[in-house]
């Protein structure tokens, strides 16, 4: 009984999770640029995670409920844990076509950008995670990890759009080096 209960809320979670997702592609991300194909995606395992930690919640929320306060309220915490990086998960995207590129964040509205907004960079190295930080020129920046799905691909096609848009010739461009994750001037950090 106990492992058709968990199969079934298991069931249940992938199966929401995936409607959820497709509702997210469907009722917000229309322009042309969600329609490129082109994106930078945060790892799958955040998804992953969130949801076994979803499943383990729900799942100690469960067996707490035979008497164990303690056990259903850390099983609700854990479970709502999850459901923050689910979220996380599918709300965060960047998505991108020759002209510009929407950054879209978890409760923040959609910003579209185009390259020659991009004022310069900031590299950070944490705990062997290489961060990009790519500052704007209305002040704000877009935050990008080296383990980011389609992040190389997004930079080399936003250096090539920005030499574009700002009239600048792509050899000219000596601090450009991405082997040294390097795609546009540094800042003073």
């Amino acid at each position: 009984m106990k492992i058709g209960v968990m199969i079934v809320v298991a069931a249940l979670t992938f199966g929401a999770c995936y409607l959820v997702d497709k509702g997210f592609k469907n009722l917000f991300r229309g322009k042309a640029q969600h329609a490129s194909g082109l994106s930078v995606r945060l790892n799958k395992r955040y998804a992953t995670i969130g949801i076994v930690l979803f499943f383990l919640g729900a799942c100690a929320l469960f067996a707490g409920l035979n008497g164990y306060l303690a056990l259903s309220i850390g099983g609700v915490a854990v479970a709502l844990m999850g459901i923050a990086l689910i979220v996380y998960y599918l709300t965060f995207g960047i998505f991108y076509d020759r002209d510009s590129f929407i950054l879209t964040t978890f409760g923040k509205r959609s910003v579209t950008y185009h390259y020659n907004q991009i004022a310069g960079q900031l590299l950070y190295n944490a705990s062997g995670n290489t961060l990009i930080e790519l500052h704007m020129k209305d002040g704000r920046s877009v935050n990008l990890q080296a383990g980011m799905i389609g992040v190389y691909p997004f930079l080399d096609m936003a250096f090539e759009n920005w030499c574009r848009q700002t009239g600048k010739n792509p050899e000219e461009c000596e601090f450009h080096d991405p082997d040294n994750s390097i795609w546009f001037p540094m800042m003073e950090g």
